[in-house]
C-alpha cells in the first residue's frame, strides 16, 4: 500500500519577519488614518447615531426593569423613552423659567457690573495710566524739540477735495427671510433630537438582534471573547452613566441649595447647569462656577457674594472629585487621567462641543475593546487604568535603571496588601527569573550585572525590618529556633536567593545562616558547618534542570551523616511547583520548592517532624533510665 504523508501544518503562532512587521504597522497606520477621516467627514451622520447609542445605554436599565415587571418589549421601550423625554423637557422648562426670571433684573445687573468694572479700572489701569503720563511728562523735559514740520490732520485729499461720507443700508427682509433666519437656528437642533429619539427607540427594540449581528460581524469565530467584550462595554457604559448622572445630580442639588442660602437669584438654574456641565471632563464644573460668580458679582454691590459662590463651588467640586467619585467608582472607571484629557482634545477636534461631551464614554468603549482585541491592545496599554508592568517587570526595570529607591517604594506599597514572603515571590523572585534568563542569553554586561546585584542587595537590606506576621501565622513557627543553612548555587544570581531565604527564615523563628557553593564543592564538604545546621536549603535557579554540579552537591549533602534534611529550590513556575514535588537522588528523596512561601512551609514541616523525633527519642531515653525493680 502506498501511504500518503499528511501535509505539514504550519505553526499557530509564527514570528513575523521585519518586513512583515513593517507592512503590518503600515497597514494599521493607514487604517487608523482612514477611520479618523471617516469620523470627521461623516460627523453629520455619526453624531446622531452615537448620541442615540449612548442614550440607549442610559435608558436600557429602565427598560430592563419594566420588562422584569411583566411589561412587553414595545410598552417598556415607549414608557422608558417617554420618561427620559419628559425629564429632559422638564429640565428645559426649568432652565427657560429661570432665564426669564433673571432677564427681568438684567438692566440692574448691567449697571452693577459696569460700576464694578469702572472701580477695577480706576484702581488698576487708571493708576497705571497716571503713572505712565507722569513718566512721559518727565521724559519730555529732557527730550529736544523735533525739527520736522507739524503735519495737519485735515481730511483733504491730494487734489484738495473733501471725501464724501458713505452709508450702508440693508434691504428690508421679507417675512420668509425673517422666518428662515430665526427658525434655522431652532429647526436644526430639533431635527437632530428627533433623529436621535427615533434611532434610540429602534436600538432598544432591536437590542438583542443588534448584539447578535455585531457578534456575527466581528467575532463569530471566538464567541467567548466577543461576548465578553460586548457585555463588558455595555456594563461599563451603563454603570458609568448611572453613577455619573447620580453624582452630577447630587452636586447640582448641593450647589442650588448653597446658592439659595447665599441669596443669589437663579440658584436652580446654576444648579442644573452645574449638573449638565459636569459631563464635560475636568473643566465643566469650573465653567459653571465662572458663570455663577459673574452672576453673583452682578447681583450684589459688594464682592462678598462672588467670593462665597466661588468657595461653594471649590468645596463642592473638591469633595465630589476627590472623595465621592473614587468611592463610587472604586478603583476607577477603567481610564487613566491622561486618557480623559487626550479623549477630550481628540473628540472635540473631530466633533466639536458634542465630541467633548461624548469623549469619556467613547474612550471607555475604545479601551474596553482594546482589552479583548489584539490589534487594539495598545489602547488599553496607553489609556487604561491598569498597571502597564507587573510588579516583577517593574522591579526588574528599576534594577536595570539602578533605582532601588523607587523599587523600595513599590515594595512598601505592595506590602500593605500582602506578606513579605508573597512580595518576594511575586516581585523579587519573578524579576530575578527575568534577569537570570537575560544573563543566560548573554545580554547583560558584567558591569550592569554588578549594579543589578548591588541594587537587589539594597532592596533586601531595606526590607530587613519589615514584618511577615501574616505568613508566619499561616505557616506556624517552630517552638524553638531550629538551625538552618542556606547554600546558594554557582549561578550569578543564586546567592541573592540564599540571602532572601536567610532573611525570611530568621523572621519565621529559624536560626538561619548563609554559605557559598564553593565551601561544599567536590572535596571540600564543610562537615563542621553541617553538624551545627541540621536543616539544609540549597537554592538555585538551576533547580529545575538539576545540572551535574547541583545534583552532586545535593547527593553529597544527602549522604553526609551530619545532615538531617535537605530542601532544594527554586524550580521554575509551572514546573515542579506543587507542594509535594521532589527529586530522587540515591539514598534519599529531596523535596523541591518553587517559591519562598513553599520553602517556609517545607521548613516548618521539617522542623515539626524533627521536634517530634527528638521528643520520642527523649521519651525512650527516659524509659531506659527508669528503675525496673520495686522499692521495699
Amino acid at each position: 500500500m502506498n501511504s500518503r504523508t499528511p501535509p505539514r501544518q504550519p505553526p499557530l503562532h509564527q514570528e513575523l519577519t521585519p518586513a512583515a512587521q513593517s507592512l503590518r504597522a503600515l497597514n494599521s497606520l493607514a487604517s487608523g488614518v482612514v477611520v479618523i477621516a471617516a469620523l470627521y467627514v461623516g460627523r453629520g451622520v455619526l453624531i446622531p447615531i452615537t448620541l442615540a447609542v449612548l442614550l440607549s445605554f442610559i435608558v436600557a436599565p429602565l427598560v430592563g426593569l419594566l420588562r422584569r415587571l411583566r411589561f412587553g418589549r414595545l410598552p417598556s421601550v415607549i414608557v422608558a423613552v417617554l420618561f427620559a423625554l419628559s425629564a429632559l423637557s422638564a429640565v428645559g422648562v426649568l432652565i427657560g423659567a429661570q432665564v426669564a426670571q433673571l432677564a427681568e433684573g438684567l438692566p440692574q445687573y448691567q449697571r452693577t457690573i459696569e460700576h464694578k468694572i469702572n472701580v477695577v479700572q480706576e484702581n488698576t489701569l487708571g493708576r497705571a495710566d497716571t503713572l505712565l503720563a507722569m513718566t512721559s511728562n518727565a521724559l519730555k523735559r529732557f527730550t529736544p524739540p523735533s525739527r520736522e514740520a507739524h503735519r495737519t490732520d485735515d481730511p483733504v485729499s491730494a487734489n484738495g477735495s473733501v471725501p464724501l461720507p458713505v452709508e450702508v443700508h440693508e434691504p428690508t427682509l421679507s417675512p420668509i427671510d425673517l422666518a428662515q433666519r430665526y427658525l434655522s437656528a431652532v429647526v436644526s437642533p430639533l431635527a437632530t433630537a428627533g433623529i436621535v429619539l427615533v434611532v434610540t427607540i429602534f436600538i432598544l427594540l432591536e437590542r438583542e438582534r443588534l448584539r447578535d449581528r455585531m457578534i456575527r460581524l466581528f467575532g463569530s469565530g471566538d464567541l467567548h471573547r466577543t461576548s465578553t467584550a460586548i457585555g463588558e462595554a455595555a456594563g461599563r457604559l451603563s454603570r458609568y452613566f448611572a453613577m455619573q448622572l447620580a453624582i452630577n445630580a447630587g452636586v447640582g442639588a448641593v450647589v442650588a441649595i448653597g446658592l439659595a442660602i447665599i441669596g443669589m437669584p437663579g440658584s436652580l438654574l446654576f444648579g442644573i447647569l452645574t449638573a449638565l456641565l459636569r459631563f464635560v471632563p475636568y473643566v465643566g464644573a469650573w465653567i459653571a462656577a465662572f458663570m455663577a460668580m459673574v452672576m453673583a458679582a452682578a447681583v450684589s454691590p459688594s464682592w462678598l457674594m462672588a467670593v462665597a459662590t466661588m468657595g461653594l463651588f471649590a468645596v463642592t467640586e473638591g469633595v465630589a472629585s476627590q472623595f465621592i467619585e473614587p468611592l463610587v467608582y472604586g478603583h476607577g472607571n477603567g481610564l487613566s487621567p491622561l486618557a480623559v484629557i487626550v479623549a477630550a482634545i481628540f473628540w472635540s477636534w473631530l466633533w466639536g462641543p458634542v465630541g467633548l461631551v461624548l469623549s469619556t464614554p467613547l474612550m471607555l468603549c475604545a479601551v474596553t475593546l482594546g482589552r479583548h482585541v489584539e490589534r487594539l491592545e495598545f489602547l488599553d496599554v496607553l489609556f487604561g487604568d491598569r498597571p502597564s508592568l507587573t510588579p516583577a517587570e517593574n522591579l526588574y526595570q528599576r534594577l536595570l535603571a539602578k533605582d532601588p529607591i523607587e523599587a523600595l517604594q513599590q515594595a512598601n506599597t505592595l506590602l500593605k496588601a500582602c506578606s513579605l514572603a508573597a512580595y518576594y515571590d511575586t516581585a523579587v523572585l519573578a524579576g530575578l527569573r527575568m534577569a537570570h534568563a537575560d544573563v543566560r542569553r548573554g545580554v547583560v554586561p558584567a558591569a550592569q550585572l554588578r549594579l543589578l546585584r548591588s541594587a537587589t542587595h539594597a532592596i533586601v537590606a531595606g526590607l530587613k525590618e519589615a514584618d511577615d506576621a501574616t505568613t508566619r501565622e499561616s505557616n506556624g513557627e517552630p517552638a524553638q529556633r531550629v538551625p538552618a543553612l542556606c547554600i546558594g548555587g554557582r549561578g550569578k544570581l543564586d546567592d541573592l536567593l540564599a540571602t532572601i531565604a536567610v532573611q525570611l527564615l530568621n523572621k519565621h523563628g529559624f536560626d538561619a545562616s548563609q554559605a557559598s557553593y564553593e565551601r561544599f564543592a567536590a572535596g571540600r564538604l564543610d562537615e563542621a558547618r553541617l553538624a551545627s545546621r541540621p536543616m539544609i536549603c540549597v537554592v538555585s535557579f538551576d533547580a529545575n534542570e538539576l545540572p551535574p554540579y547541583l545534583r552532586k552537591v545535593v547527593l553529597r549533602l544527602s549522604e553526609a551523616r551530619v545532615s538531617r534534611a535537605v530542601i532544594l529550590g527554586m524550580a521554575a513556575e509551572g514546573e515542579s511547583a506543587s507542594e509535594n514535588s521532589s527529586v530522587a537522588v540515591p539514598a534519599r528523596t529531596v523535596p523541591v520548592v518553587a517559591s519562598f512561601q513553599q520553602l517556609l512551609r517545607r521548613c516548618a514541616q521539617v522542623a515539626q517532624m524533627q521536634m517530634e523525633v527528638r521528643v520520642e527519642e527523649q521519651e525512650r531515653s527516659n524509659a531506659c533510665r527508669a528503675p525496673t525493680g520495686t522499692d521495699v
